[in-house]
């Protein structure tokens, strides 16, 4: 039989102005990021479409979205378990879909 492994806590004792210090710099760093964020694309982020977004634009399941995004059809960002799309890179896929459609009919 193994035996159980457990994880230990740890408390770590720090002076109240290290603290500060510290709580004082990751609000500078916080920031940072917030001023980087919206100055290269901050905005960007919010024109993103969501995979159900995308599956009504397209009329699709959600099935077919993902074969679209295994076969590198369909460009696609994870952020944790949730996919976005780039509203570009969906009218770039009806674009072609289309154009691949006349090719077959003309």
């Amino acid at each position: 039989m193994k035996p159980i492994k457990r994880s230990k806590m740890e408390i770590v004792n720090i002076e109240a102005r290290t603290f500060e210090a510290m709580m004082t710099r990751l609000e500078q760093f916080t920031q940072r990021v917030d001023a980087l964020c919206s100055r290269y694309g901050g905005s960007e982020t919010k024109k993103w479409l969501t995979g159900q977004d995308v599956c009504m634009i397209l009329n699709i399941s959600k099935r077919t979205l993902q074969l679209l995004r295994d076969s590198g059809r369909l460009a696609f960002t994870q952020i944790n378990r949730q996919m976005y799309y780039k509203p570009e890179d969906v009218e770039r896929l009806i674009t072609r879909t289309g154009e691949e459609k006349e090719v077959k009919h003309g």
